[in-house]
């Protein structure tokens, strides 16, 4: 018994100290693993460091080169201004010394004129002296408008502020901190969304990249950020927000911003952003003639007039179909709408295709499916053949959820997001919103995002 006891204590030993020897070769080897990390990261600070001085060197030789450059073609101006300056000067001083030795000359002569006593003498010189002091003069009122005393060279400054704080607050440049996307900031048509972002390095950003893709799921972000052919890219932003056109409605998409500047570039975290549902409204010319439409094309009233008898047999004839179709055909991607219901107890909410009769009874024939209430009867109903549902009792919205090129049709509880029933249709033609009214009113609410908790749902029944 001691010996089995023994046996069995060494083998408990055997295995324990096995497995503390695997997990300490196993953390061993994530140690090594590491320590190659750090020791690769070291050689890359090392190597990029190295890279970075050599760039240095070069930037500040290249700078002294220009500045040298510069120095010469400026000195070079301050010579040949001051040359042409003088050089007008020169000529001026010259002009103005002849015309000095020319009017001493006069000056002496009409000296010694005016001290002559011969009047006979006076006579004879005088006149000739007079015109030659006249003329002397005139030319030196010629002279002096061309002399400018005030271009003494001192109109010109060298004002080096702006540069020598540039180069003061010169230092290396890095990439720019990761954008932040601003849901709350974002709008979206059913089209269009325009994207807002903010930066904390938005003086050293010169550009930004806006890089989108349908989001069809978590696991979509890793297969997208992992092949940059799954991107539309926009570059060369300016502004911290961007609209993009042309997008398909009631569709989420992932978005990234990229700052970028010379250093390199850094990205958002993703935010994931939809399109509206493609808005549209009553089509008056389609509706009964015993119904009414409102001025805004969003409501559809039945005429009360009619007899609470007539109106019940109206139901189940072909001339019952009190309906009114949207104003919109729809052959691709997902919509959402939802109908008010205006206290309406017999009404019917539903697609149909644009070939379905017109004045048929929606969801009989096989072109139309529809959700119906009649009093305290909840159905669903297409070709004839009707389904019980049991929404909640204090239904007031009722939501559709079309995915025309998946194939299906949803209804649900619009307030209280409850799933009520989906048809799987393979739709062969356009499809267009139905409204059947029997008695009050219906309002249609469109142009809405799909409800966040309806992108992931996938409820079949």
């Amino acid at each position: 018994e001691l010996y089995c006891r023994g046996n069995i204590f060494q083998l408990d030993t055997v295995q324990t100290l096995d497995a503390n020897l695997s997990n300490l070769i196993r953390r061993n080897n994530e140690l090594e693993t590491l320590m190659g990390k750090l020791i690769q990261t070291c050689q890359h600070v090392e190597c990029n460091a190295s890279r970075q001085e050599n760039k240095l060197l070069e930037e500040c030789d290249l700078l002294i080169e220009i500045i040298q450059q510069r120095r010469q073609i400026i000195a070079t101006k301050i010579k040949e201004g001051k040359a042409v300056r003088l050089r007008k000067l020169a000529q001026q001083i010259a002009s103005c010394k002849q015309i000095i030795e020319r009017s001493s000359s006069l000056i002496t002569q009409a000296d010694h004129t005016l001290k002559e006593t011969d009047p006979a003498r006076f006579l004879q010189t005088a006149k000739n002296i007079c015109e030659r002091v006249s003329m002397a003069t005139a030319s030196s009122q010629i002279l002096i408008p061309e002399i400018n005393l005030n271009d003494t060279f001192d109109t010109f400054a060298l004002d080096f502020t702006r540069e020598k704080k540039m180069l003061e607050s010169l230092d290396y440049l890095t990439a720019p901190n990761p954008p932040v996307i601003r849901e709350e900031l974002c709008t979206a048509s059913y089209d269009t969304i325009t994207v807002h972002w903010t930066s904390d390095d938005e003086f050293c950003v010169v550009s930004y990249e806006l890089q989108y893709a349908i989001f069809t799921g978590q696991a979509n972000v890793v297969s997208l950020c992992s092949s940059a052919d799954s991107w539309m890219i926009v570059p060369n932003i300016k502004q911290n927000q961007y609209t993009v056109h042309g997008l398909q409605c009631g569709t989420k998409y992932m978005f990234i911003v990229k700052a970028i500047n010379l250093a390199g570039n850094r990205n958002s975290e993703p935010g994931k952003l939809k399109t509206n549902s493609q808005p549209f409204k009553l089509d008056p010319k389609s509706a009964h003639k015993k119904l009414k439409v409102s001025h805004d094309n969003l409501t559809v009233e039945r005429d009360e007039t009619s007899s609470k008898k007539s109106h019940t047999q109206d139901r189940f004839t072909s001339q019952g179909s009190y309906g009114v179709t949207g104003n919109v055909y729809i052959d691709s991607g997902r919509h959402y709408w939802e109908a008010l219901i205006g206290g309406s107890t017999w009404f019917a909410v539903g697609i149909a295709y644009k070939s379905a009769p017109k004045h048929e009874w929606i969801g009989k024939n096989s072109a139309s499916w529809v959700l119906s209430r009649c009093n305290n009867s909840w159905v669903v109903r297409h070709n004839s053949k009707e389904m019980p549902i049991e929404p909640s009792p204090h239904l007031r919205r009722v939501g559709v959820l079309l995915d025309y090129d998946a194939g299906s049709l949803a209804f649900y509880d619009g307030a209280g997001s409850q799933h009520l029933y989906t048809f799987d249709i393979a739709f062969s033609q356009p499809v267009c919103p139905v409204f059947n009214v029997w008695n009050k009113c219906l309002t249609v609410l469109t142009g809405l995002p799909i409800p966040d908790h309806l992108e992931a749902t996938d409820c079949q029944d």
